[in-house]
């Protein structure tokens, strides 16, 4: 009797968990969201926004983390349940990272919002929400557990990677033509940037779902697709 309460209470703990995950995850979606909109929107208010928010995505990074170690002491998980508390572990790393980069985002936002605007954006709203798709499919496959998906999130990257270097080429030739754009491209040319790396850390969490449901590590593998 006493064994089965034990279970209950640990399956329980374990939805807590990915409870947890997922409303950082959608703390992160709506700090990139927001990052974008003030990109566009050239919103020096809702980047601080977006800025002073961070704090809290930090804080519950940790409590998660916290929750893992307490998990991991206590109960001392075996096989399938010891790979979904190390990925929780690990996703919960990914999305904090991606939080950070929303936060500069809007910190080269405030800097380019001094100045007169560059040119509109066209790729970089594409690469925005392409990465905003990643994420949440990412998350989806880690609640369904679903492999297909999460294989879907790694093709996506090349989309983004593709878009990375036709941005870099177009900003290229602006510096080139005229130095005083220098400044206001090499900002939009972070911004780009920072994009992809959240477009890696999707990737990472769409990796660790294939870890949590086939137990393959994939990682560093040249097409993980083939695996």
């Amino acid at each position: 009797m006493l064994e089965g309460h034990i279970y209950k209470t640990f399956d329980l703990e374990l939805k807590e968990l990915k409870e947890k995950l997922l409303y950082e995850g959608g703390l992160v979606e709506k700090a990139i969201n927001s990052a974008i909109k003030a990109l566009l929107e050239r919103n020096s208010e809702l980047a601080e926004k977006v800025i002073e928010d961070d704090p809290i995505i930090n804080a519950l990074e940790v409590e998660i983390d916290e929750f893992c170690l307490k998990l991991l002491a206590l109960r001392q998980p075996a096989a399938r349940d010891l790979r979904f508390i190390t990925t929780a572990i690990k996703i919960n790393y990914d999305l904090e990272r991606i939080g950070d980069m929303a936060v500069n985002i809007c910190e080269r936002v405030q800097e380019l919002n001094q100045e007169p605007i560059l040119k509109p954006y066209i790729d970089l709203p594409m690469m925005a929400e392409t990465v905003q798709t990643m994420l949440k499919e990412s998350l989806e496959a880690f609640v369904r557990e679903d492999v297909s998906m999460a294989r879907k999130v790694m093709k996506d990257d090349r989309m983004v990677d593709q878009l990375l270097d036709q941005i870099f080429r177009e900003l290229l030739t602006y510096m080139m033509q005229d130095m005083k754009t220098i400044s206001r491209a090499t900002r939009v040319l972070f911004i780009s940037k920072y994009l992809e790396r959240m477009a890696d850390h999707a990737v990472n969490v769409a990796e660790l779902v294939v870890f949590l449901v086939e137990g393959k590590i994939i990682r560093h593998i040249k097409d993980p697709q083939e695996q």
